[in-house]
């Protein structure tokens, strides 16, 4: 994950840092790093879904993991959040949808010259017709146009084709399942593969082997 984003310095003096304990302190600056700085594709509910600048589909497993605090935390912090009008959230069973409020007038790459430094982070709602200068916090998939990968987990995207292979094979649930585990290992040891669709497939193929392997071992429906 490349780039940065802007902290400032007033949030300091605002009830929603001064009021907030340690972890939730961290899990704020957190969502604020976790946020798109561009439009991005997702799926989400069973559809393709756009996410905006200062949107981001996550769960609240791996908030808990890149923040380093529990679930638990979390859960409180968000709602937290969510009544100081600092984010809303919408929570299924696939994952949660975070926007943060007011993302554009803070995170916007352009300097506002006349802007005053000390407003309320959580003031007013933005504009439909504000535009925001492409800030690449997160590398590009590089990807044909016929060729297009989507975002299915937090570190995992593939081609929609890919993933209706994946469906075909081993279902709705199952394919979650897998996708989920290739994430969270991801997430948790810093690993990156050239294609995520086949990397799943070979540790398919692997768990296979070594299921064929204990099974001969042992001897597979041999009564005891």
């Amino acid at each position: 994950m490349d780039g940065w984003v802007k902290l400032h310095r007033c949030i300091l003096d605002k009830a929603i840092w001064t009021t907030s304990t340690p972890e939730q302190k961290v899990i704020l600056i957190t969502l604020l790093c976790l946020a798109n700085h561009e439009e991005k594709q997702w799926h989400w509910k069973g559809k393709k879904f756009i996410c905006k600048p200062g949107q981001f589909i996550t769960s609240s497993i791996s908030l808990a993991s890149k923040s380093g605090c529990s679930r638990q935390n979390v859960r409180t912090a968000l709602t937290k959040f969510q009544n100081y009008d600092f984010l809303t959230y919408e929570s299924t069973k696939t994952g949660i949808l975070i926007t943060v409020v007011n993302w554009d007038k803070y995170q916007s790459y352009k300097e506002e010259t006349n802007q005053p430094t000390n407003q309320d982070l959580t003031n007013s709602q933005p504009t439909a017709n504000q535009q925001l200068t492409t800030n690449k916090n997160y590398k590009n998939y590089k990807n044909d146009k016929n060729n297009k990968k989507y975002i299915y987990a937090d570190f995992v995207s593939m081609t929609e084709e890919e993933y209706k292979k994946l469906i075909d094979a081993f279902g709705e649930n199952g394919t979650k399942d897998r996708i989920e585990n290739l994430s969270l290992y991801k997430g948790s040891t810093g690993k990156k593969y050239a294609s995520d669709y086949l990397t799943i497939l070979a540790w398919e193929r692997k768990e296979k082997k070594t299921n064929k392997r204990r099974d001969e071992a042992f001897g597979e429906g041999t009564p005891l």
